[in-house]
């Protein structure tokens, strides 16, 4: 007996210390660990452990069951894992201990993963949460070397992957942090890894992808995919993939086009959080690894072909400097005379150089000083220009052919080219350096050896040194002179008869110096030693004019300098290039010069025939560039370009569609107004102008010139060119957008080659035209008329395509959902006041009258729930009324059910409302003569407003649903335009959580008092239990 009382009464004792565990585990200043640790000493004391265990869980049940993330029940949550991961044993403990107290630990251990594996499956999504939530935890507070039971480590592993597929986001992202430990990256099949690569690629949560983000372990296998979340559509997401690259991988585990797609969109990131991340841990992670070489991160790079990246990210770097010596600490390369040598100088340093300088500079007075240290002057850069550019190679056509002598004069090029940019760093207030800079690059630009890659650069800065506008144009004419014209030497053409004449002479002399010498030799053996003497002194007076007829016979073919025109293709796509530069840099309402005019007629225009297509392709350029700054010009042109744009080779084609579409762009179509008119001779009343004047014959010409502009650019949108097919998409969005075009067919022709599958792979065009669409509706409300105008062309169309038509595959439930967002009245930039109808209402009577046309056609349901999806205003008026007739005229005739049910629901809408209304205003009148009449009214007319635009949202979310789950309503899907493609992003969960109705906005007091509410605390249900038990 006594013995069975001490059994009850520590039954009862461990009761109350469980539940009073509990009960103070939930306040967040009582120390949870001291707590585990008593509760744990009282466990360790029982020797029946299984009432302990049910009411260890009935305690716990409670937290369990609540979702929200209250303190309390998180603080219970805690103190749970604490009380489990009491339990281990510490390494540095004796083996005996244990071994003791390795079967206690177990049993509990095992035990709540028991509970926990078991009650995965309940219906409670709380539940689900919680049971996740306890798994992740008490994983993640074991010890790196704790061990499990392989049967319980699968059960938990099988549970988890169940759970990671759950309906509730919140449940998947504790089960995929629970699996963090349970992965294998070594294994290509681990199931692990392919649920969180399915996840990061296929959930609908961010937070669910973040989570994955966050306990993904980094491999062969899944760098691809965290490398993919850099680029996704939430801010945070792409935050947190650039801080796992950062912090997990090596920059050598990532290939060359990884990094520089990184550092590309990270640091051109439209959010700036991402911008930081990228400049706080990717970068300084990078060169971490690097030991802090930022030349060598920059070969990582490949700067060759990709500069621009490399500048930005430099400038990142230099800009985390905080002093000047951090910014010079890797300026070393750098002699006394502040130049690279010139046999040192690499892709690598001359950017990094370039880059410094830049970032230098732009900060104004306070680089100068840093500046000075890290540039030279003027003049001594130039001669430095000057020496490196002079040794670029020139390859022929055989050389050409080896890739090694390629690589290296590539090398010069970018080497040249990067120099060149510095010029634009240099201070050139000086006079000298200015001056020894200008005959520098002059010289420069007459050098053979300069690659053609380099003039245009060289002229732009060389134009950017010079003043004076006319000194601009006289010295890029001189240039192009001497390398049209260069001075060169040619032979004199030489008379016979006189070349002969010479030669007789100098045989002559020779013969007498023979003679002299034969009698020298036969006086000198004769001892006639006076007579010798004369001799010789003859034999050297023969022997200077044998010299002198000699000279003259080798100078008789001198040269003689003078200028000589060259003609091939290179020479002259270098003065092409130069002049396309100079009209470029020019402004244009300058106009045309004498100059100017010069060398078009002697340069341009002839060119424009000439056999190599970089040279017609150049000179096209030239000019249409030349046309912007005279219009005369363009007038005089405009057929040329017109011929060009549909003869010739794609690339010339689409350079003289440019420069038409440049020209349309800056004058309009009015430029064809500007034509002089044929002469009226004759008066107008006269009986040879009975059937139209001059002036009407001139308008008439004009529209049909137009009209066939509009009609080629047309027929270009269906060419098999894909390059002439985007850029004619790309000049018809701008013409439209600035308002030189109306045209709704032009218009519906866009999106139908936006949505068009055969323009799927062409990235450029789709996300030409999705950033177009977008902005050109918001633009205003004229622009929304015209898309209005446009949808029943567009949907015609769609409809009425062949089977064997790409454009039978487009979905025409998002084309009209498209149309629906576009011409939103909400979406207009400018929120100014709208007179009359919105635009809704006018797209409704569009698709009523249609529907009239033919009630039994198929796309009539398309047409209803188009209907249902608009934003039509209920104040009376002609359009509503309309409105309502149209209604009642379909509702005779339609015969599908679905179909009238969402007429009669459209009409009901417009019907309550105004009734509403009429309501409201009799209230108004009753009130008028109270002294709160205004007060009161307003409140009456905004309730019912309200209501019934929630009762349209819900409506029209339901009739989406009901059709089909690939054509949401416009009110549970947002249409974003991201790199020319349609994403569509749910604005609620993927859960299918109801809406609710309408109600008041609560006041403070109210928020007060359910804030209170919202402050769970388990002790009333514990007590409540422990009561009723």
């Amino acid at each position: 007996m006594g013995r069975g009382n001490i059994s009850v009464n520590m039954t009862g004792d461990t009761d109350l210390e469980i539940e009073e565990a509990f009960r103070r585990a939930q306040k967040a200043h009582n120390n949870k660990a001291k707590l585990a640790a008593s509760l744990k000493n009282g466990y360790i004391k029982l020797e029946d452990k299984n009432e302990f265990h049910e009411e260890f869980i009935r305690c716990l049940k409670y937290a369990m069951i609540i979702y929200t993330r209250e303190p309390a029940v998180e603080n219970v949550i805690d103190f749970v894992t604490k009380f489990a991961a009491c339990f281990e044993t510490p390494e540095n403990e004796e083996a005996e201990e244990e071994e003791e107290e390795e079967e206690d630990d177990n049993e509990f251990l095992n035990f709540l993963f028991n509970f926990l594996l078991e009650s995965h499956g309940a219906n409670s999504h709380a539940v689900r949460f919680r049971v996740c939530q306890l798994v992740n935890k008490l994983l993640g507070s074991l010890s790196e070397n704790a061990q499990i039971d392989d049967d319980l480590c699968d059960r938990i592993h099988e549970a988890m992957l169940v759970r990671v597929t759950d309906k509730y986001p919140n449940v998947r992202i504790q089960a995929a942090l629970a699996m963090a430990r349970l992965q294998d990256p070594n294994n290509p099949d681990c199931p692990t890894i392919k649920a969180y690569m399915l996840l990061l690629e296929n959930d609908s949560n961010p937070e669910v992808r973040r989570a994955v983000l966050s306990c993904i372990a980094p491999s062969a296998v899944t760098l691809s995919k965290i490398y993919k979340r850099t680029r996704d559509v939430k801010e945070k997401v792409r935050k947190l993939a650039y801080q796992v690259l950062a912090e997990k991988v090596h920059i050598r585990a990532l290939s060359i086009a990884q990094r520089v797609s990184l550092l590309h969109e990270g640091l051109n990131d439209s959010a700036g959080s991402v911008k930081e991340v990228v400049k706080t841990h990717l970068l300084p992670a990078w060169l971490r690894l690097l030991q802090g070489d930022v030349l060598q991160m920059l070969h990582k790079l490949d700067v060759e072909n990709c500069a621009e990246t490399a500048v930005t990210t430099l400038h990142a770097i230099f800009s985390m400097a905080t002093s000047s010596d951090e910014l010079l600490q890797n300026a070393a390369g750098l002699d006394e005379r502040k130049l690279i040598p010139v046999d040192s100088l690499t892709c690598e340093n001359v950017l990094y150089w370039r880059a410094l300088c830049e970032f230098v500079k732009s900060k104004g007075d306070e680089g100068e000083e840093i500046l000075e240290q890290i540039l030279p002057e003027a003049a001594i850069f130039a001669e430095y220009l000057y020496s490196f550019l002079k040794s670029i190679t020139q390859l022929s056509e055989e050389q050409r052919a080896d890739m090694t002598q390629l690589e290296i004069v590539m090398t010069q090029e970018f080497v040249g080219q990067q120099l060149i940019l510095l010029v634009g760093c240099l201070d050139t207030s000086e006079e000298g350096g200015r001056k020894r800079m200008v005959a520098v690059l002059k010289e420069i630009l007459v050098l053979p050896n300069i690659p053609t890659s380099l003039i245009g650069l060289l002229v732009e800065k060389l134009i950017g040194i010079l003043r004076d506008d006319t000194q601009k144009i006289q010295v890029v004419a001189e240039i192009i002179s001497d390398v049209r014209e260069p001075i060169l030497p040619i032979a004199e053409p030489v008379d016979e008869n006189e070349k002969r004449k010479k030669q007789v002479k100098l045989a002559e002399v020779r013969v007498q110096i023979m003679e002299a010498k034969q009698s020298l030799e036969e006086c000198i053996s004769c001892q006639d030693f006076s007579r010798a003497a004369e001799l010789k002194d003859s034999i050297s007076q023969l022997e200077e004019l044998k010299n002198q007829f000699a000279l003259e016979a080798s100078q008789s073919t001198h040269n003689i300098k003078q200028r000589v025109e060259k003609s091939d293709p290179e020479t002259l796509l270098k003065c092409l290039m130069m002049c396309a530069e100079l009209f470029k840099q020019m402004s244009i309402k300058r106009g045309i010069c004498p100059t100017m005019t010069a060398l078009i007629e002697s340069l341009i225009l002839p060119s424009v025939s000439n056999p190599n297509p970089a040279v017609r392709n150049m000179a096209i350029v030239c000019l249409g560039t030349a046309a912007l700054h005279s219009k005369d010009l363009a007038n005089t042109h405009l057929v040329l370009l017109l011929q060009i744009t549909q003869l010739d080779d794609p690339k010339i084609r689409i350079s003289a569609l440019r420069a038409l579409i440049d020209q349309l762009l800056l004058n309009g179509l009015n430029i064809l107004q500007d034509k002089p008119a044929p002469p009226a001779s004759q008066s107008p009343d006269s009986p040879d102008n009975s059937n139209g004047n001059p002036k009407q014959l001139a308008k008439d010409e004009e529209e049909s010139t137009v009209q066939s502009i509009l009609k080629m650019l047309s027929e270009f949108l269906d060419s098999e060119i894909c390059e002439l097919r985007t850029e004619t998409a790309e000049g018809l969005a701008k013409l439209m957008y600035c308002g030189r075009i109306v045209s709704p067919k032009l218009l519906s022709r866009l999106v139908l080659l936006w949505y068009n599958p055969v323009t799927e792979d062409d990235q450029r065009l789709r996300h030409c035209l999705g950033v177009f669409l977008q902005i050109y509706a918001r633009a205003s409300r004229a622009n929304q008329e015209c898309v209005e105008e446009s949808f029943l062309l567009t949907m015609r169309t769609l409809f009425n395509a062949p089977v064997t038509s790409p454009l039978s595959e487009v979905d025409t439930s998002n084309v009209a959902e498209l149309y629906v967002e576009l011409t939103r009245p909400s979406s207009l930039l400018q929120s100014a006041a709208v007179q009359g109808a919105s635009v809704h209402d006018s797209l409704a009577v569009r698709i009523c009258n249609e529907i009239l046309r033919d009630v039994t056609a198929p796309e009539v349901r398309l047409y209803c729930k188009t209907l249902s999806w608009l934003e039509i205003t209920t104040e009376p008026g002609p359009a509503t009324n309309e409105l309502q007739l149209l209604l009642n005229d379909i509702l005779q005739e339609v015969k599908d059910k679905y179909c009238a049910r969402v007429i009669e629901k459209l009409r009901n809408h417009l019907n309550g409302d105004r009734c509403t209304k009429s309501a409201s205003n009799q209230d108004t009148t009753l009130l008028a003569l109270d002294d709160n009449a205004e007060e009161t009214v307003t409140k009456d007319e905004t309730k019912p407003k309200r209501a019934k635009r929630g009762q349209k949202k819900a409506s029209t979310a339901k009739n989406g649903r009901k059709t089909s789950k690939a054509d949401p309503s416009s009110d549970e899907r947002c249409i974003f335009y991201c790199s020319g493609d349609v994403k569509e992003h749910s604005l609620c969960d993927e859960e299918n959580v109801p809406e609710a109705p309408p109600s008041v906005r609560p006041t403070r007091r109210a928020k007060m008092a359910a804030l209170d509410k919202t402050k769970q605390d388990l002790t009333a249900l514990i007590n409540q239990e422990a009561n009723g038990s």
